[in-house]
């Protein structure tokens, strides 16, 4: 019965993920990914949905289940290789990134007021790769929905304006390939932003970029056990600020309890990825299903929540994600320039 109860909601969810993906592919460039459409399609559903529950269940069941299964997937994508063949010097400049992300983030958030979960969620969209790094650490860290559409119409906006804005600064600071590719592949959120925007510079720019952004992914993998491991810590905090006795916050709080044990075979797929040949053809038909389970999901995530619900937020957390990004873009062009590579 419980399965029955959730197919109305998968349903509706899959069907905005099929509308979604077909309308991102007739936009002539790349400017919003089929995610944001799903997740703005979702929301504007939710309006006249809100008192209809037969959709409530499926769309829970897809925006945290299927969501997770999405993320096993995109594993297999992801080949631990490719952090030698980009080799340490786009390392470097991703070290720099990420302390500029998190470490700037948990600052701004601060001063913003924001709560910590959408404020990293904002930080890992930006540090490492947009959609995927949000719908993997919304779950680990019990994040709201609301928190996850903010977090993702942030850096969606950055990711817009820098498709058009890069391949022109790119030219203007006189960038090679390899150096474009570098700071695209770094600086910019979403992947396939990174793909569009490298390619419109030039071929070869779009191939760096794409290696460069797959290295980055990887850190999905030590993110999200850091954050699992300090959602337990504030998980126990709270238990004890409520009263609770010690072995009741052992039982209610265990490491097999909180590990995000998803994380497990996204990096058993790398693995396979990694240490066997996989078909091209493979690889790529895995990573079209889950983009499309991940749409689904984030269509779903859009199903429940309000615009209502994110006007409370108000404008702090764009703000937020726009310093972040700007930082971003700021601090990989110092580090290159310091590096010699510009």
């Amino acid at each position: 019965m419980k399965i029955l109860k959730t197919m109305p909601g998968i349903a509706l969810s899959m069907a905005i993920a099929f509308l979604a993906l077909w309308l991102e592919s007739l936009l002539p460039i790349h400017v919003v990914g089929a995610s944001v459409i799903a997740m703005f399609i979702g929301m504007t559903l939710n309006y006249f949905l809100k008192n209809i529950d037969i959709f409530n269940a499926g769309a829970k069941f897809t925006s945290k289940k299927i969501l997770k299964f999405a993320i096993i997937l995109l594993g297999l994508s992801l080949n631990i290789n490719t952090i030698f063949n980009v080799g340490k010097m786009s390392l470097v400049v991703m070290v720099f990134t990420l302390l500029t992300c998190f470490g700037g983030g948990y600052f701004i958030g601060k001063a913003l007021g924001l709560n910590w979960k959408l404020s990293n969620l904002i930080s890992a969209g930006t540090g490492i790769c947009g959609g995927s790094a949000i719908a993997a650490i919304a779950p680990t860290i019990d994040a709201e929905d609301n928190d996850v559409a903010y977090a993702l119409s942030a850096t969606f906006l950055f990711d817009m304006a820098m498709i058009l804005l890069f391949p022109i600064m790119g030219r203007a600071l006189g960038m090679s390939n390899e150096a474009f590719g570098l700071w695209a592949g770094t600086a910019v959120n979403d992947t396939s932003s990174v793909v569009a925007t490298g390619y419109s510079f030039s071929e070869a720019a779009g191939d760096f970029a794409t290696m460069v952004k797959l290295t980055r992914t990887l850190s999905i993998i030590p993110t999200v056990l850091v954050f699992a491991f300090v959602n337990l810590r504030l998980k126990r905090k709270e238990a004890c600020v409520n009263g609770n006795s010690d072995g009741e916050i052992k039982a209610n709080f265990s490491i097999k309890k909180i590990f995000p044990w998803f994380i497990v075979g996204f990096v058993a797929m790398s693995a396979v990825a990694s240490l066997f040949t996989i078909p091209a053809e493979i690889v790529s038909s895995t990573k079209t299903v889950s983009k499309f389970l991940m749409v689904a999901a984030l269509s779903a995530i859009g199903l429940n929540t309000s615009f209502a619900s994110m006007k409370k937020s108000g404008i702090r957390p764009m703000v937020h994600g726009f310093i972040i990004s700007a930082l971003v873009v700021v601090v990989a062009l110092v580090v290159e320039i310091a590096m010699g590579i510009v």
